[in-house]
């Protein structure tokens, strides 16, 4: 059975687990060509020659989002090794914990440089090798429902993902007629290795029982909105940034 992907080259950033891993595999079951890119190069390696063994080109590129002058090289190796590329996932991102009070530079510079200035500066490299190809590209943001819900504790990410939703607009808008459209998935709390230790502590339980459905979601549950975004049927979605939580963020929720 032919993929909705086939043909079509995808980039997920912060690809070496957790969601970025779940979308780099489902990008490959719909039959696009997968360039992993992370940090942790032994990780995505693995990831990669597991998905090649499984008959899908797949690559590994080392990068760290927050260095924005190693993105375009990073997607021109990609391109040569796998062809024009038709799909950034920027999934790259980093927790950003700390009360206000407490939080140090050092930690809220390095929230925005991998959430703001990483998923900017990925989809601006992106874009530009879209429109240099001729191809309808999809871009899509992983913001969080942190964008427009007071996560307590977590001020300099909300502020972050509150960042990333507005540029998924402004670059939507500033891309319309290149044919790329530009969307982001806020999703609600899936255990990843971000918050896998909190949601064990009795902190983190409690937590879980606030939410109106008194359980964590499941990666598999942004599985259709992700390859709608990501494939044909987000020919007229551009600026879009949908929220899939659970009713998390709902008002009473956790």
């Amino acid at each position: 059975m032919r993929g909705q992907l086939d043909g079509v080259v995808a980039v997920v950033t912060g690809a070496s687990g957790g969601l970025g891993e779940h979308f780099a595999r489902l990008l490959a079951r719909e039959g696009a060509a997968v360039a992993l890119t992370a940090r942790r190069a032994d990780r995505i390696a693995a990831i990669a020659e597991d998905l090649a063994r499984g008959g899908t080109r797949a690559i590994a590129v080392p990068l760290d989002v927050a260095d924005a002058h190693a993105i375009g090289p990073a997607f021109d190796r990609i391109q040569e090794a796998l062809g024009p590329i038709g799909v950034l996932v920027n999934n790259a991102g980093v927790g950003g914990e700390g009360l206000a009070l407490d939080l140090s530079v050092e930690a809220f510079d390095n929230t925005f440089a991998v959430n703001v200035r990483g998923t900017y500066f990925a989809a601006v490299e992106a874009a530009r090798r879209m429109i240099a190809a001729g191809v309808s590209g999809r871009i899509v943001n992983i913001a969080s429902i942190a964008s427009h819900t007071v996560l307590p504790g977590l001020s300099a990410y909300c502020g972050s993902k509150a960042a990333a939703a507005m540029l998924t607009k402004s670059l939507a808008r500033e891309w319309a007629r290149k044919g790329i459209a530009v969307n982001a998935l806020c999703p609600g709390y899936i255990e990843t290795d971000i918050n896998a230790e909190w949601f064990r502590t009795e902190g983190g339980q409690k937590q879980i029982r606030g939410f109106p459905r008194r359980r964590l979601m499941e990666p598999t549950d942004l599985d259709a909105a992700l390859l709608m975004l990501a494939g044909p049927a987000a020919g007229s979605i551009t600026g879009s940034v949908i929220t899939i939580d659970d009713g998390q963020s709902l008002p009473g929720g956790g």
